[in-house]
């Protein structure tokens, strides 16, 4: 671990040192592995998830990225900003492998649409629908970021039929997962999601009548 070891977070900002410090050991250890060695270790099968770890984790990485856009305005060298930018992929690398929130995912998300790296975004997609339940992936859906929305839509897409239908019966999610079903009917053919569209459709229909 050594690269790890000499990062001087201390002048890399005071926001970024304090969310460093604020890091509990085992979570500075993730990130400390991933900064020597590229990878983080799998968690043991059946693992818990330790949510308090992705929100230090988040709360770093928002910390390093907001410090890397004022870079030039607060005097960072050359060095010193290639460092800042090696600690914040190290710490998206290890939150990708924590994320189990809506948020969290747009984070990193609109980080990797910054950086147009469409890799990054196509992998955090493809762990959407593994990581996170309908009702999560629906807030994602409703983000102000139009690029999300539509990643976080084709998500819901590919989720089972009677899953978004179980949808349909909140009050607040209802409307994006009814533009699931629809996606589902049109654009993957589903004979179940057609059906369950066409019932919604004579339901509103007797509702205007």
């Amino acid at each position: 671990m050594e690269k790890s070891r000499t990062v001087r977070f201390e002048v890399l900002g005071a926001r970024v040192a304090r969310a460093w410090e604020g890091l509990r050991p085992s979570t500075r250890a993730a990130v400390e592995r991933a900064l020597a060695t590229a990878q983080v270790a799998p968690k043991p099968a059946g693992a818990p998830h330790d949510t308090r770890s992705e929100w230090e984790l988040s709360r770093l990485l928002s910390a390093l990225d907001d410090r890397a856009v004022d870079a030039g305005a607060l005097a960072l060298d050359a060095e010193q900003a290639r460092e800042l930018v090696r600690v914040a992929d190290a710490c998206a690398f290890v939150l990708h492998s924590e994320a189990r929130s809506a948020e969290v995912f747009a984070q990193l998300l609109e980080r990797a649409l910054r950086a147009r790296d469409y890799f990054r975004v196509d992998a955090l997609s493809d762990t959407l629908t593994a990581r996170l339940a309908p009702p999560e992936i629906c807030e994602l859906a409703r983000h102000y970021n139009p690029a999300l929305r539509a990643i976080a839509h084709e998500a819901l897409a590919q989720q089972p039929t009677p899953a978004l239908v179980d949808l349909l019966g909140d009050p607040v999610d209802a409307e994006v997962a009814r533009m699931a079903l629809e996606l589902q009917a049109c654009d993957y053919e589903s004979e179940e999601a057609r059906w369950v569209v066409a019932a919604l459709e004579r339901i509103d229909e007797e509702t205007d009548e």
